[in-house]
């Protein structure tokens, strides 16, 4: 019936970041039809050292129920679970479905990298150009939305590059962003490496959205079949880059190419040193504080 406005009923609670995962289980176990994690401080989602939670110290948790919630069930839940102490820690609101939508919508919008790849939020209309490399994606948990700059630097470099039958691995890959966007350029195969679960299970989501899922290879450190590639994407920590770096040094094809993001200006130079033995030197692209580095194998 047209005019009738649906509701739902929003629950907004802060825990901390060893916290998180109790809290979405009690959620989920009231029966949560949607859970958004989002940062409370301005803090930047990296991928951080293998085995460790890839959240913000402080994380502020919303949970969407259908709408009259049984907010003393779900309260109790919360408490129960010892991520809070009181009711008051909790808060509620109703949301109309154009609400909640226009508040996605506002927040996210296409963007370009490069001349031609874009990222575009699912349901939203991208660029009328026919030469548009578009790659669908939801905002969400799911780590690199193109919206900071380590994920905007890797994008625009993976806009540069013809990918055509290239063999990529995207380590530390989030949502998949950047192994998607270098599937939807060409890339014979490209393999999707995380230490988180959920984030494989977002790339699988997001390549199938964009048509690439026979393409992309997901899965844990620890069952990564090691093999050569044209190409290395690692969007994730200076620290973590250096422990692996004979790693993927060792996995480099002759002549392929190594991109490396997550990196703050004043680690630069010892990220670009474990590396320069199979590349030489690398260069470098800045946006405000973060580095991207870029090398070429030498030939053997």
């Amino acid at each position: 019936m047209s005019g009738v406005v649906r509701a739902w009923a929003e629950v907004s609670l802060s825990v901390s970041r060893e916290q998180a995962e109790q809290a979405e289980l009690a959620l989920h176990s009231q029966g949560a039809l949607a859970i958004t994690f989002e940062d409370q401080a301005d803090d930047p989602v990296l991928e951080p050292a293998l085995g460790t939670a890839p959240l913000w110290p402080v994380v502020n948790l919303r949970g969407l129920f259908e709408h009259p919630a049984d907010r003393l069930a779900i309260t109790f839940a919360l408490m129960a679970s010892g991520v809070v102490q009181r009711p008051e820690a909790i808060s509620w609101r109703e949301v109309a479905d154009q609400d909640w939508e226009r508040a996605w919508m506002d927040r996210f919008q296409p963007m370009q990298f490069g001349r031609h790849l874009w990222i575009v939020p699912s349901g939203m209309q991208g660029p009328d150009d026919p030469s548009a490399v578009q790659l669908k994606l939801d905002p969400g948990l799911a780590f690199g939305t193109g919206t900071h700059p380590t994920t905007a630097l890797c994008l625009e470099w993976i806009d540069g590059l013809d990918f055509e039958g290239l063999r990529a691995l995207d380590f530390g890959c989030g949502s998949g962003v950047l192994g998607i966007a270098a599937a939807l350029k060409g890339a014979a195969s490209v393999c999707c490496v995380d230490n988180d679960p959920q984030a494989l299970l977002a790339t699988t989501d997001n390549a199938a959205r964009n048509g690439v899922s026979a393409t992309l290879h997901c899965c844990l450190p620890k069952d990564w079949p090691v093999g050569q590639y044209d190409v290395i994407l690692a969007n994730i920590l200076a620290g973590p880059l250096i422990e692996l770096a004979p790693q993927l040094m060792s996995c480099l094809a002759n002549e392929a190419h190594i991109v490396l993001s997550g990196i703050l200006e004043h680690q630069a130079n010892e990220v670009a040193a474990a590396y320069a033995g199979a590349c030489g030197r690398l260069t470098q692209q800045q946006r405000e504080e973060w580095v991207r580095l870029h090398g070429q194998r030498q030939i053997a």
